[in-house]
């Protein structure tokens, strides 16, 4: 075991930092470990095995035997699993949160509502075990009926990303396991403790050996690994969330043997205000969606536009309402609602992007783009000595579409402002972009809202409404944002499953 943790578990047992492969914790062949960093402090607070590809081979071997007994487990049996595992994380939601927040810098409030966003799709997927139907029909020709039934597809790989890592794996993991799959889960270098938890959680929970396998790596060997999970024959879907530059490369692993992929990747969302709108409805959705983990989320609000005539007050209003509601700090600090962002990297890119939106003529209104000082309380008890990964929240106001921050996602607590003057404007504006995975619409005229929902080039559309994710809703993008749904009804347990069709000749009848 390592040096004792920077915070204290309820249940020490909890905690592990090895491989979990066939219900067994086990170290990387090569002997290798890498760091986990607190984004809080910069200090790293433990190690974790360090796979390569020559680990890969085991786990995945660990998930094809299990599948061949898991897959003629009983839907109910499934789903009685989940529900256990549900009760089970719930369970350890304060020891879970704790992880979380060291791993990712997140405030507390944020870890623990992760924790229970991540069992809503457990608790739905418990049921669509039971609903995975497939069905009969009469054939056109006489004398022919027509059935179709559904099985699982085998052996999953989950390349899981750091910033919810708790609510993106098991949203996976539950889809998957519902339907009769096994599956081995690649966490992020960032965040391997929470992913290894989970897993233990669902194995107390009842799910066989080798049902869900987990491998952590380090940044060096990620793409080693993830090639070797995408190329090996026994993997028969890969389900990848992260960005659309690697979406691209496991995309074409993937296309070599013809293998199934979900792909949720990048998101350049338009947040879309007009003159008509409530300012007391949309302001308080822009603060949760662009403030929420630092800005660190798919579906933030990255291109904010407003209409001339609200402009100025919708700016003076958000800017006094951030001042006034957010706290920077560690966060396991109480009160604290704003933490790092999770990679000092992060920050580089954001302070670039600070820059060249200043250079082509926008003004900072709010913040001064660049990393701050922790706050004393980041450091008092952790060890952190005023480190960590922090940025002062900065909003900008007169800005282009040329800038980087209105062309890349951010990723930071950096947010652009710009204005227009029509809908059709913004509705062009909005869809120049080769992104399309969520918007946002505030307005009280009715049919626009509508004309909106038809026009917006995006998987998914709040209309005067913020983050709209949910289990039982369709969670996707089009265009380069990906392609398959991680949730709602039938679409995203079909993700999992294959579709086989029979056609029976029945003698003397029509």
């Amino acid at each position: 075991m390592p040096s004792p943790l920077p915070f204290t578990l309820s249940e020490p047992s909890l905690f592990h930092n090895d491989f979990y492969v066939d219900s067994q914790w086990a170290p990387a062949k090569s002997g290798q470990r890498f760091d986990v960093v607190d984004p809080g402090t910069g200090n790293t607070w433990t190690t974790c095995a360090d796979a390569t590809a020559e680990d890969v081979g085991d786990a995945v071997q660990s998930s094809y035997a299990a599948f061949a007994e898991y897959r003629k487990t009983t839907p109910r049996q499934r789903a009685q699993w989940l529900m256990e595992w549900h009760r089970l994380l719930q369970a350890s939601r304060e020891d879970l949160a704790a992880i979380m927040v060291h791993e990712t810098g997140k405030p507390m409030a944020e870890a623990r509502a992760e924790i229970d966003y991540g069992c809503t799709f457990i608790w739905w997927f418990a049921g669509e075990a039971e609903r995975a139907h497939g069905s009969t029909f009469r054939s056109a020709i006489a004398g022919r009926r027509t059935v179709t039934i559904k099985q699982p597809i085998g052996v999953v790989a989950a390349l899981v990303p750091w910033n919810f890592p708790m609510a993106l794996f098991v949203r996976k993991a539950s889809g998957a396991l519902a339907a009769g799959c096994t599956m081995v889960a690649k966490p992020s270098p960032e965040t391997p403790v929470s992913a290894l938890t989970v897993a233990l959680l669902a194995v107390r929970a009842g799910f066989p050996r080798g049902v869900l396998n987990v491998l952590t790596t380090s940044l060096a060997n990620t793409p080693a690994v993830a090639e070797a999970l995408c190329l090996d024959a026994r993997v028969k879907k890969v389900t990848f969330t992260g960005s659309t530059r690697v979406g691209k490369i496991v995309e074409q692993l993937c296309a070599r043997q013809l293998k199934k992929t979900t792909l949720e990747l990048g998101g350049n969302c338009p947040f879309i205000v007009f003159d008509d709108a409530d300012l007391g409805q949309a302001i308080p959705q822009l603060m949760a969606l662009k403030w929420r983990h630092a800005g660190q989320a798919c579906i933030t609000a990255n291109r904010v536009f407003v209409q001339s005539g609200i402009h100025d007050r919708f700016v003076q209003a958000f800017c006094a309402e951030t001042k006034k509601t957010l706290r920077m700090g560690h966060g396991s600090v109480a009160d604290v609602n704003l933490g790092p962002v999770t990679t000092a990297r992060s920050l580089d890119r954001a302070e670039a992007m600070y820059r060249d939106a200043v250079a082509k003529g926008a003004e900072a209104v709010l913040g001064n783009g660049t990393r701050a000082a922790a706050p004393a309380a980041a450091g008092a008890g952790q060890g952190g000595g005023g480190g960590g990964y922090f940025m002062e929240p900065t909003v900008l106001t007169k800005v282009t579409d040329d800038m980087a921050l209105t062309q890349d996602e951010i990723f930071a607590p950096l947010l652009g402002v710009a204005t227009f003057e029509t809908e059709e404007e913004v509705t062009a504006r909005a869809n120049n972009t080769s992104m399309g995975l969520a918007a946002y619409v505030f307005t009280k005229d009715s049919d626009r809202l509508w004309r909106m929902l038809e026009n917006i080039e995006a998987g998914m559309i709040g209309l005067n409404a913020g983050n709209s994710s949910a289990a039982e809703a369709p969670f996707g993008g089009i265009k380069e944002s990906g392609h398959g749904k991680e949730s709602g009804k039938d679409v995203a347990i079909d993700e999992y499953l294959i579709t086989k069709t029979g056609t029976m000749a029945i003698s003397g009848l029509q």
